[in-house]
C-alpha cells in the first residue's frame, strides 16, 4: 500500500498573497468612501482625498473591466473642461499638470472634488507620458510587488 502526499502551495503574491488589482481597487475605493462618509478611522484632508483618488483611478486603470470605464468617464469631465477651453489643445500632460494643481492648491470644503481630481489625475497620469507615466508606473510595480498583479 503506498501513500501519496500531494503538497500544494499556492504562491500569488509575495506579501498579500492573490490580491489582484480589481481587489486593490475595491479596497482603495473602500477606504476614499469610509473617508468622505467621516470615518472615525480614517480623516482626510484635500492632500489625502487627492492622494486616495490618484491611487484608485491608477488601480482602477490597471484593473481594466468596468474600473477602466469608470475611471476613465470621471477623467473626461476635467479633460474636455481643460482641453476644449480658450487655451487651445494643451495636451495630456497639460491637462495632468492643471488637474494636479486644481487638486492640490485649492482650499477645498467638500472632499469630494479633490477625490474626484485626483482620480481624473491617476487615470490621465497614465495617458499622458512622460514623467507622469514614469509615477503612474512605479506605482503598478509596487502593486505588483504587493500581490495585486
Amino acid at each position: 500500500m503506498s501513500t501519496e502526499i500531494t503538497t500544494v502551495v499556492i504562491a500569488a503574491g509575495p506579501i498579500l498573497g492573490s490580491v489582484g488589482m480589481s481587489g486593490l481597487t475595491v479596497t482603495t475605493g473602500i477606504a476614499l468612501l469610509a473617508g468622505l462618509r467621516g470615518s472615525d478611522r480614517l480623516k482626510l484632508d484635500r492632500d489625502k482625498a487627492g492622494y486616495f483618488g490618484i491611487a484608485l483611478g491608477t488601480f482602477a486603470g490597471a484593473a481594466g473591466d468596468l474600473w477602466a470605464s469608470v475611471t476613465s468617464g470621471v477623467a473626461e469631465v476635467p479633460t474636455s473642461l481643460i482641453q476644449g477651453t480658450v487655451g487651445g489643445n494643451i495636451g495630456l500632460g497639460g491637462v495632468a499638470l492643471a488637474t494636479t494643481a486644481t487638486c492640490f492648491l485649492f482650499k477645498w470644503k467638500a472632499m469630494v472634488w479633490p477625490a474626484l481630481l485626483g482620480i481624473s489625475a491617476g487615470v490621465i497620469y497614465g495617458q499622458a507620458g512622460g514623467i507622469w507615466a514614469i509615477g503612474h508606473n512605479l506605482v503598478i510595480k509596487l502593486a505588483s510587488a504587493v500581490g495585486a498583479m
